[in-house]
């Protein structure tokens, strides 16, 4: 959509994702690092979040493509008028095709964690594929359009194209919590920067940004780093959270231990007193 709205939607669906990556790979990383060695095994808890992770994909994925689809000024599913000989709303069909692709990735997310013999990376390499063809459709998506307008889209080229390498490398290198903490801010920073194309192209106040004025294309390009730098703030505010919060349950269950076997201790003191006598 050639709107706002159009660049909200895929702007929401990135940060949220995002963020609730921020969240569960620090909580993952951290417990695994308080447990002994021979306890590396994940509770169902974090099992439980890879398959909400994988429905959530699915179901935003779904929506954007109904969005793009079915609005007003939508394709309605149409891809070409023969009375015209045209295609209809390409950059509608652009947008659906990008959503399609991380449909398939959740669905294979899901499957993942199901029983079936899926093999181990298959879900990083499906989004790792996702990521791609986002970029490569971004790619063809601003030729011929004003130098800001072109600019500014092209700045997406780095997170998106980032986080498909990225993601691609944890299909070799499993559970690497700096590749995970990467893809999380790659994925943040897209996730912001469509609210930031969606405020430049289509302001909510009415005034129009001049895109043929270089000054324009100069801060958009030092925004893109303010915007990178807020995406590690938040992932790293994320981790030291979730490294507090692993802290604190690890303390309180080596006390519950300790009181367990200082009871035990004393259990068996008694019987061997009542023996005695």
């Amino acid at each position: 959509m050639a709107n706002f709205k159009g660049h909200a939607l895929p702007g929401s669906c990135f940060l949220l994702l995002g963020l609730c990556w921020s969240v569960m790979y620090p909580l993952r990383h951290c417990w695994r690092r308080h447990q002994p060695k021979g306890r590396q095994k994940l509770p169902l808890f974090f099992n439980r979040i890879d398959l909400i992770e994988g429905a959530l994909m699915i179901f935003f994925a779904f929506v954007g493509i109904m969005a793009e689809q079915f609005v007003p000024d939508g394709p309605h599913a149409h891809l070409y008028n023969r009375e015209t000989q045209s295609w209809v709303k390409l950059m509608n069909w652009q947008h659906s095709t990008m959503y399609l692709f991380f449909s398939i990735a959740g669905v294979v997310k899901v499957l993942t964690m199901s029983s079936l013999p899926v093999p181990l990376g298959l879900d990083r390499l499906a989004l790792s594929l996702a990521f791609f063809i986002e970029g490569l459709l971004f790619y063809f998506h601003v030729h011929m359009r004003p130098p800001l307008d072109t600019h500014i889209h092209s700045m997406l080229f780095m997170p998106v194209f980032g986080g498909a390498a990225i993601t691609l490398l944890e299909v070799f290198m499993r559970d690497n919590v700096i590749l995970e903490l990467l893809r999380t801010s790659m994925t943040i920073l897209q996730g912001s920067w469509f609210f930031q194309i969606g405020f430049v192209l289509y302001p909510l106040n009415g005034v129009q940004w001049d895109l043929q004025a270089h000054d324009n294309t100069m801060f958009i390009t030092m925004c893109f780093c303010w915007h990178l730098a807020v995406a590690l703030l938040i992932v790293a505010i994320n981790y030291c959270i979730g490294w507090c919060c692993v802290q604190r349950c690890s303390g309180r269950g080596s006390d519950i231990e300790i009181m367990m076997r200082k009871t035990s201790s004393s259990q068996k003191a008694l019987l061997q007193e009542s023996d005695e006598e």
